[in-house]
């Protein structure tokens, strides 16, 4: 489990770090400045009014917890890590306070697999496979033959010539054994069969897994396997799968052993022999990276021998864009392939692959991965290399998504974005409610203490806080229908103003004091008119951004553009 980045808040409402409006790297000194400071502008004490003072009382209080929490090094760890979730865990009570980050991590690890374990019985991981064969020939090499005299024959004749089916699950028996259950159907040219199978999955090690394997069908015997994992170093492991097919022609044996070395950080290096009924020897590397992945793979075997390179780029996008080619060269011909993958939806992958071969001939195939669920659809297209094919087979797909996600997939997102996000607010509306009467609390205590900030200001000529705005701006044409959702935020932001100067941390601006999030779950963004040695100033942050000012050259108006509010 990762920690959280620097530039993250903790997964819970409450920022700390916003709270007090100091870096996540803050030092103690840094820490007792910030608290002792805000300390002093909202202590109880100030306030004669009993209202004033109760809500002094509870945010002096957040204060208080928010210093507690960072001040103590172990504490510190744990929220930096988990946020208040974890520190709300129960078993830190035996925790040794003198650990350090990186052992608290792994007793937070440690804790949440006993979690996971208790829970471990109610848990299962189903996986499935449908896949749909196509035989769209016709479309191509019909106009080979003579149909001119054939009823029906204006019409191209598209079948499905083979359909597969399979579908598994695992049952977690205990925390080191685990049984799965699969089971798979398969039709071809009107001929089929089925199989079952269940594999008992022991962990024997932190190094090593036994499984075995017991399975029947009705086109095949009985089935009996052995598969064994081991780590041999830190980067090596081997793999040996045995297997005993039972059928009316005898016993067939089979062995499978995998050798795997990792050569560096993002390349692995295998080596494979199988023996049994299709006998080969194969050699790969593998080399995985955020940008690529490489496979060039080399094999002799009966009755297939071949050599193959593939490439993959991955684009760094929000919707995971990949492209990808490969070549592959053996005793059975010559394979081309080229495709693409993208991102649809939170939890669907859609992609598409063109396949042109010597003696094959041009195939489409279109993969649909929704979680755990992968949905296959190879069509033929033409036994001969048709330049037609090639370019309907490339061309065909794209515009096909393409219109799709103009007139479906994006229309689709953005009503799911607003369905989930009204669900967001819902949900939080007490809590978002709860946050507003904090901030307006917090505003009233500030007035003030910023009406001396001002003061002080102007006889210095110094940062006067002139107008400040935060939440959802629009500025885009084409978003000129949605709603504006704003705060004002002049007072809080003048309150922060210590010798000319405002600095705010990277991390959301809705924790600050006197700030709250008035659109829960959308982009939001901080805009700050203010004056400076008598000369305005305007500037735009976004929420998790840093921001010092002034900047004067940076964020000067010109002569006239002051225009008001928004």
């Amino acid at each position: 489990m990762a920690a959280a980045s620097g530039d993250e808040a903790p997964p819970d409402n409450e920022d700390y770090y916003a709270l007090l409006n100091v870096r996540r790297e803050a030092s103690q000194e840094e820490l007792k400045a910030a608290y002792r400071r805000l300390c002093m502008l909202y202590h109880p004490d100030k306030h004669r009014d009993p209202e004033l003072k109760r809500q002094a009382e509870q945010l002096f209080n957040l204060l208080h917890q928010a210093y507690e929490v960072l001040s103590d090094p172990q504490t510190r760890a744990i929220y930096d890590i988990y946020g208040k979730r974890g520190l709300e865990m129960e078993g830190w009570e035996v925790v040794e306070r003198r650990r350090t980050p990186a052992e608290i991590r792994e007793e937070f690890e440690r804790l949440q697999r006993e979690r996971e374990e208790r829970r471990l019985q109610q848990r299962t991981n189903p996986k499935g496979t449908i896949s749909v064969g196509i035989d769209a020939t016709d479309l191509f090499d019909r106009y080979d033959e003579e149909y001119e005299d054939v009823p029906g024959s204006g019409f191209p004749q598209i079948e499905i010539n083979k359909m597969h089916i399979s579908q598994s699950i695992e049952a977690p028996l205990t925390a080191t054994d685990t049984a799965v259950l699969s089971g798979n159907l398969s039709t071809q040219n009107g001929n089929g069969g089925g199989s079952v199978n269940l594999a008992l999955r022991r962990v024997t090690s932190a190094k090593g897994w036994g499984e075995l394997e017991f399975g029947a069908g009705d086109l095949q015997g009985p089935l009996f396997g052995l598969k064994v994992f081991r780590n041999l170093t830190q980067r090596c492991f081997i793999t040996t799968n045995g297997a005993l097919q039972f059928s009316s022609r005898g016993i067939r044996p089979g062995l499978t052993t995998v050798l795997a070395r990792n050569l560096d950080k993002n390349t692995m290096g295998y080596l494979q022999w199988r023996w049994g009924i299709q006998s080969a020897m194969n050699t790969s590397i593998v080399r995985d990276t955020k940008a690529s992945h490489f496979t060039m793979a080399f094999q002799l075997g009966i009755p297939h021998s071949f050599m193959m390179v593939s490439y993959q780029h991955k684009f760094q996008d929000e919707d995971q864009t990949r492209v990808k080619g490969s070549l592959k060269v053996g005793f059975f011909g010559t394979i081309v392939e080229y495709g693409a993958e993208r991102k649809i939806s939170r939890h669907s992958v859609l992609g598409a692959t063109v396949s042109v071969g010597v003696p094959q001939g041009v195939s489409l195939k279109i993969k649909l991965n929704r979680a755990s669920q992968t949905y296959f659809f190879p069509v033929h297209l033409t036994d001969q290399l048709l330049p037609s094919a090639v370019f309907y087979a490339t061309v065909g797909p794209l515009v096909v998504y393409l219109a799709m996600h103009r007139l479906i997939i994006r229309p689709y997102l953005r009503a799911q974005k607003e369905k989930d996000l009204e669900k967001h607010r819902e949900s939080t509306a007490s809590d978002t409610l709860q946050k507003k009467q904090e901030a307006e609390a917090a505003v009233r205590l500030m007035q003030e203490s910023v009406r001396r900030i001002i003061e002080a200001e102007e006889a210095r000529m110094g940062l006067i806080i002139v107008n400040a705005w935060y939440g959802k701006f629009v500025n885009d044409q084409s978003r000129r229908n949605e709603k504006v959702k704003v705060i004002d935020v002049t007072v809080p932001l003048q309150c922060l103003v210590k010798d000319s100067k405002l600095m705010l941390t990277e991390a959301s601006k809705a924790g600050l004091p006197g700030f709250y999030d008035p659109c829960v779950g959308e982009e939001k963004s901080l805009k700050v008119l203010y004056q400076f040695r008598g000369v305005l100033h305007q500037v735009m942050s976004g929420d998790n951004e840093a921001l010092r000012i002034p900047k004067q050259l940076a964020h000067q108006m010109p002569l006239g553009s002051h225009t008001g509010r928004r």
